[in-house]
């Protein structure tokens, strides 16, 4: 499993809970946990971007970068 799927699923999970305090009436820890959930689901879009960085450099330009120097 990777850390992006990871923290969507966190992200989810923090969401329903935050949902459910709400329902409840519990605004302020629904809060924390409503925004708690939004932080995993950005750390995971973080994570995804970096991978699609990572993807798209290319051997060959990290090869041209060390020759330049």
């Amino acid at each position: 499993m990777t850390l992006e799927r990871i923290f969507t699923i966190f992200s989810g999970l923090l969401l329903i809970v935050a949902l459910i305090l709400l329902w409840r009436n519990n605004l302020s820890v629904a809060f924390v946990i409503a925004t708690l959930g939004v932080v995993a689901w950005f750390l995971s879009y973080r994570a995804q971007l970096r991978a699609k960085i990572a993807a798209a450099e290319s051997p060959i330009e990290r090869d041209d970068d060390i020759d330049e120097d």
